[in-house]
């Protein structure tokens, strides 16, 4: 038994003082008032007065490499970083080498992560052009959701047949989650921009090839196939204004049409492309202040449901060159939580909203079993956050295997001092239990 003494509680919407008892791999007891004599002699109490006690973070779109690209990051390296910023389950998509399009690649996946994988785990299984019946088959159900790009990215899993997109919202009964940058209008962008300035567009310019336009037309296709259909469909990682017309500010629960923003949507802008260049270049791009100001407001009033990292470690020698040719991408599981809790302190958000967009909201979106909240008989998926404790984000501290990060440099008011997952002690001030395992999640379907 464990017996977290004394927290401030952060947890469906409240902050309160109160002890958490673990008793194997879940939360048996939270006291507010006195704990038993019994309790304290027989449990290991962990003194946590002063400290925040959130549930574990639950990341819905992760790249951890694995199989076929682990020079950038494998399962192992990136759910220790994961434990390491209070990430307890992680969500991986299907775009490596193999693709995860098939029911066998994603078994082979489930198999790969029990062995390595430090946090707990599921996969997305991966639409293409061709492999509709895959996305039908029983095995399917294993996975979280059906990736469909409708926009080419890291790993060309692009679907662009429109009877096959109509098949897919038609048919197939489960959550689709769909990357949405329209293919033609890239193109279009790709060739006015050459054709006036030559192959070697510096990283500013991919703002204006991934743009606005590109994102809400692919979105809005998407949302009308929803609607036509009636299917479950969460839109990742929104980047613009617009878009947000798209959505509704219903609670979650009635909902069918969901939407993610990504850390790095909140936190960056265009104007800092000259201060950090391609290490910023993800797809959809960052863009402007005045879209950054219109997600942080959709996140709070409703629009917006999840906040993700869409974590996409590559090397920095991968990074370089035009905009064209750099990696899009980059490492920020680590980092996800601390940079929420930030904005916290800078009075953009509150605490109690971190959390419920970062653990409550993707245990009700996915349907999680126990996950996501810290309650009695829930899974103990727990973090432990110093809400006072300033430090600097540098090659020493990280964990990454690409070994970088583009916060190298900021300095931040919080950080993870332990993480729990499963009711084990995982992280703890730097140091990971590398022995550890963590679990395949299961689904309320």
């Amino acid at each position: 038994m464990i017996l977290i003494k004394d927290p401030e509680i952060i947890n469906e919407g409240k902050k309160y003082r109160a002890s958490v008892l673990i008793r194997g791999d879940q939360i048996d007891s939270i006291f507010t008032g006195e704990i038993p004599l019994e309790i304290k002699r027989k449990a290991q109490i962990i003194d946590a007065q002063g400290q925040w006690l959130l549930p574990g973070i639950i990341d819905d779109q992760v790249h951890f490499r694995e199989p076929g690209l682990t020079h950038k990051g494998d399962l192992r390296s990136e759910s220790r970083a994961a434990i390491a910023g209070g990430v307890t389950t992680f969500m991986d998509m299907p775009n490596t080498m193999p693709q995860t399009t098939t029911v066998a690649a994603l078994d082979e996946k489930f198999d790969r992560a029990a062995e390595t994988s430090l946090a707990n785990y599921t996969f997305f299984i991966g639409a293409t052009n061709d492999n509709l019946p895959e996305l039908k088959k029983p095995g399917a159900h294993r996975a979280a959701a059906v990736k469909v790009f409708m926009g080419a990215s890291t790993g060309n899993m692009l679907v662009d047949d429109a009877s096959t997109l109509e098949r897919i919202f038609g048919e197939v009964d489960m959550l689709i989650a769909a990357h949405c940058e329209s293919e033609p209008v890239i193109k279009r962008n790709i060739s006015y921009f050459t054709s006036l300035f030559g192959e070697a567009l510096d990283i500013t310019f991919h703002p204006k090839i991934r743009s606005e336009e590109a994102c809400y037309a692919s979105s809005s296709e998407a949302v009308a196939l929803a609607e036509k259909h009636q299917a479950r469909l969460h839109l990742f990682h929104l980047s613009t204004a617009r878009e947000l017309g798209l959505l509704s500010d219903r609670p979650l629960q009635d909902k069918k049409i969901t939407a993610e923003v990504c850390i790095h949507h909140l936190w960056f802008t265009d104007t800092d492309y000259a201060r950090l260049g391609n290490r910023i270049k993800w797809n959809p791009s960052i863009k402007t202040v005045h879209d950054r100001t219109r997600l942080r407001e959709a996140l709070t009033d409703g629009r917006l449901d999840i906040v993700a990292t869409d974590h996409a470690p590559h090397l920095l020698s991968e990074k370089t060159g035009s905009c064209l040719r750099a990696a899009s991408g980059g490492p920020m599981v680590q980092h996800a939580l601390i940079v929420m809790l930030e904005m916290c302190r800078q009075g953009i958000f509150s605490p109690e909203l971190v959390v419920r967009k970062m653990c409550h909201a993707p245990a009700e979106l996915f349907r999680i079993k126990k996950r996501g909240y810290v309650r009695e008989g829930y899974f103990a998926d727990l973090v432990l956050v110093d809400p006072n404790c300033r430090w600097t984000v540098s090659k020493h501290n990280l964990l990454y295997k690409c070994g970088w990060s583009p916060l190298e440099g900021e300095t931040f008011s919080h950080q993870v001092v332990k993480t729990f997952v499963n009711g084990n002690l995982v992280y703890e001030k730097g140091v990971v239990d590398e022995n550890f395992r963590g679990k395949e999640i299961e689904f309320n379907n």
